[in-house]
């Protein structure tokens, strides 16, 4: 008898108790949703379970998918004569923030868009070979008239190059002048030959201010083995 009252109490608790939880959401708007697991099946139970799992693991997914397109974007891209080592791997250098900005303040004091640094390796200097940097222009249109090709690799245009100096004296673009620029909105450009690139592949380009001075620096070679302290002669692998 006493097992039967507990049994009809229970009864009239439980759809009391869950009108009473379902009446507060409601009315409080509650963000998280009520658990009412308990009257699920076993069945339901899993399947439910599977329904989390799965929406979980596709946002994750999502998630991932955006962070890695975002993240395949390079900073620093080569937009005339872009080359390849005997691997085919993409031969490359990078152009610090630092550097870039630098750039950009010095094209807008000189009323220059067109400005670029261009960077030369040489044999001389303590430890073998040695930078030399100097700016230069570049044509007017070397941003308008670089073709992109479907492999996103992009090709030298003739009229850009030339051997020979133009009107006003300013150096132009040989043919083994590879052209890179900073994918930050500066506008940066740095012009390296081929041979240098040979050397500099996968260094960075940064600027840097120091009690010595403030200069244009390769850093992070990773075909450097040593370097003088004035950081512009070095020896290589």
């Amino acid at each position: 008898m006493a097992a039967q009252k507990c049994c009809f109490r229970l009864k009239n608790i439980y759809p009391l108790r869950i009108f009473l939880q379902t009446e507060l959401f409601r009315r409080n708007g509650f963000l998280t949703p009520l658990n009412f697991d308990f009257l699920l099946s076993t069945t339901s139970k899993i399947t439910h379970t599977q329904y989390l799992v799965a929406r979980n693991s596709n946002s994750y997914r999502n998630s991932l998918r955006c962070y890695s397109a975002s993240s395949k974007r390079p900073k620093t891209t080569a937009i005339l004569n872009p080359l390849k080592d005997e691997d085919g791997t993409d031969m490359k250098i990078e152009i610090t923030p630092r550097a870039s900005n630098r750039l950009k303040e010095i094209m807008s004091q000189d009323s220059n868009p067109n400005l670029a640094l261009r960077i030369k390796v040489v044999n001389g200097g303590c430890h073998g070979f040695q930078y030399l940097m100097s700016l230069t222009t570049l044509p007017s249109d070397i941003n308008s008239t670089v073709a992109q090709t479907d492999d996103n690799q992009y090709h030298s245009v003739k009229n850009l190059i030339s051997d020979d100096s133009d009107n006003n004296g300013q150096a132009t673009l040989c043919d083994d002048d590879i052209v890179f620029a900073a994918n930050d909105g500066t506008g940066a450009k740095v012009v390296i030959n081929a041979s240098s690139l040979e050397v500099l592949k996968g260094s960075k380009i940064d600027y840097t201010m120091e009690l010595i001075g403030s200069q244009f620096k390769i850093v992070d070679n990773p075909l450097a083995t040593s370097s003088c302290g004035c950081g512009t002669s070095f020896d290589i692998k």
